[in-house]
C-alpha cells in the first residue's frame, strides 16, 4: 500500500505529474490553489480511477493525526487523511467508539465518507451517516466548513462528494460510548433457510455478513458480531438456522490462513477489534484481486440473490467470494442507501480484467430489475446515464460541484463518464 504510483490491487496507474505530502492545512490550500488538474488520495483502496488526475496528485499520509474530542457534543473531529485503525484505537483509548466500521481498518476516513464505503448492520448506516461536520479546501484554495445542523441540504450533498467538490481536510464524526462484542462464525446454511428468514437472519446480531461463492445450495460462512451492553459473553448455539457453528476461526475463503482475521470463537473484546474482519496490523490479501459491488433495496435482497445464482457457471473461473451485508438507508444525496434500506452485494475477482468485462454485463444484466447502485470506488461497467438515473438527488449535487468548482480542477475522467456525464 506504500507505492503512491499506484493504487492497491495495481490495476490502476496513476498519470498524475507529481505527488505532494504537504505537512498543514496551508500547504494544501498553495497546492490546490496553483493547480489546474488535482486529485487526492488517501489508501488507494479504490478499483477504478475515481482519484486518478492529470496534474497534482495529493497525499494526506504526513497531516496531524491528533483527534480533537468534544465531550459536550460527544463528537470527534480528524484530518481526513487518518485510517479507520489510527482513529479508533485513539477513540477506544478516550473510552469512545463510532457506530461501524468497513471491512478494512486500513482505510482513510475521508476516501471511506467520500464514497459512501460501509460495514454491515441493519440498524447502522454508511460509515458516512456518521458525520457531522466537513471542512473542505474547494478549488480557489479557500475553506469551506459545513455542519450537519447549520447547513442541511448542502451538507447532505457534500459528504459523500466523490472528491468532486474539493478536498477533505477535516471530518467530524458523531461517538458513543465504547462497547464490547464477539464474534462468531456459521458454516453451511442452506440456502432455502437464507432465503425463508433472512429477514431474522439479519436481525439476528450486530452486524451480519454472509460468505458465498454461488457455487452449491449453501450460504458458505455466516459472520456474527455480537454487541454485548454487560460485556457478559453469550454462548453461541451449536446449529444457526441450519447452519453449524465453527470450532476453528476462519477467512472469508475458507482455504485461506485465519490469522489476519479478527478473532472469532465468541471471544470478547473491544468493538474496532471486532467490528472489520482483519486485524490492523496484518495485510489482508496480496491485494492481487478487483472488487466489484451493487447496492440494492434491502426487500429485493433474496430476490437478486436468486438472480446471481443463476449465474454460477460463469462465476465459477472469475470468483474469490462474495460478501453479502445490509445498512440503514440514509439521506446523503449519492450514498448507496439513499432513501431506503440497502443490501450490498460484493464480489472479490480474480486480478483478470479481460475476463471481468465480459462478465459484469452478465451479473448487472442479472440485477436490472432491482436497480443496482454499483459502488463509486469499485469496477463496473454500469453507463453514467444508468448510474445517475438510481439518484434522485444527481443533478442537484452536479449544480453543487460546478458551483465548489467551476472550472473542473477536481474532476477527471472518471467523474466525466459518471456523475457529469
Amino acid at each position: 500500500m506504500n507505492d503512491l504510483r499506484h493504487n492497491w490491487a495495481g490495476n490502476i496507474g496513476y498519470g498524475s505529474a507529481r505527488t505532494h505530502q504537504p505537512e498543514s492545512v496551508e500547504q494544501l490550500q498553495e497546492i490546490v490553489a496553483r493547480s489546474h488538474k488535482v486529485k487526492v488520495y488517501g489508501s488507494r483502496h479504490s478499483f477504478n480511477a475515481i482519484t486518478d488526475t492529470t496534474g497534482d496528485h495529493i497525499a494526506l499520509d504526513k497531516m496531524d493525526r491528533s483527534l480533537s474530542l468534544d465531550p459536550t457534543a460527544g463528537t470527534v473531529t480528524v484530518n481526513g487523511g487518518i485510517t479507520y485503525g489510527e482513529l479508533c484505537a485513539q477513540l477506544h483509548a478516550a473510552g469512545r467508539a463510532i457506530h461501524n466500521m468497513a471491512s478494512l481498518p486500513h482505510i482513510t476516513v475521508a476516501g471511506a465518507v467520500s464514497t459512501a464505503t460501509h460495514g454491515s448492520g441493519d440498524r447502522n448506516g454508511v460509515l458516512a451517516a456518521a458525520v457531522c461536520g466537513l471542512e473542505i479546501v474547494r478549488a480557489d484554495g479557500e475553506i469551506v466548513q459545513l455542519s450537519k445542523e447549520k447547513d442541511s441540504e448542502e451538507f447532505l450533498g457534500a459528504v459523500v462528494g466523490l472528491g468532486a467538490l474539493g478536498i477533505v481536510t477535516r471530518i467530524t464524526l458523531e461517538t458513543q460510548p465504547a462497547f464490547v462484542m464477539q464474534q462468531e462464525v456459521y458454516e453451511n446454511m442452506p440456502i432455502d433457510q437464507s432465503d425463508a428468514h433472512f429477514d431474522e437472519i439479519f436481525a439476528s446480531a450486530y452486524s451480519v455478513s454472509y460468505f458465498i461463492d454461488w457455487q452449491t445450495e449453501r450460504v458458505n460462512e455466516v459472520w456474527l458480531k455480537r454487541r454485548l451492553p454487560d460485556g457478559v459473553v453469550q454462548t453461541p448455539p451449536p446449529t444457526f438456522y441450519g447452519a453449524t457453528l465453527a470450532n476453528r476461526n476462519l477467512h472469508p475463503i475458507a482455504s485461506f490462513p485465519a490469522d489476519p482475521c479478527t478473532p472469532q470463537m465468541g471471544i470478547p473484546g473491544p468493538w474496532h477489534e471486532r467490528l472489520p474482519h482483519f486485524l490492523v496490523d496484518s495485510v489482508p490479501a496480496s491485494g492481487d484481486e478487483l472488487q466489484t459491488e451493487y447496492f440494492v433495496a434491502r426487500k429485493h435482497a433474496v430476490g437478486a440473490m436468486t438472480a446471481l445464482a443463476s449465474l454460477r457457471r460463469e462465476l465459477a473461473p472469475v470468483l474469490k467470494i462474495s460478501e453479502v451485508r445490509s445498512m440503514a438507508g440514509d439521506q446523503l444525496w449519492l450514498s448507496m442507501a439513499y432513501g431506503q434500506d440497502t443490501v450490498a452485494l460484493h464480489f472479490s475477482w480474480n486480478n483478470d480484467w479481460d475476463a471481468l468485462q465480459k462478465l459484469l454485463p452478465l451479473v448487472e444484466e442479472r440485477l436490472a430489475h432491482f436497480s443496482p447502485r454499483p459502488h463509486w470506488g469499485k469496477l463496473s461497467t454500469l453507463s453514467g446515464v444508468e448510474i445517475q438515473a438510481q439518484y434522485p438527488k444527481a443533478n442537484d449535487f452536479r449544480a453543487l460541484a460546478e458551483r465548489y468548482d467551476p472550472q473542473g480542477k477536481f474532476r477527471n475522467a472518471y467523474l466525466d463518464a459518471t456523475i457529469f456525464a
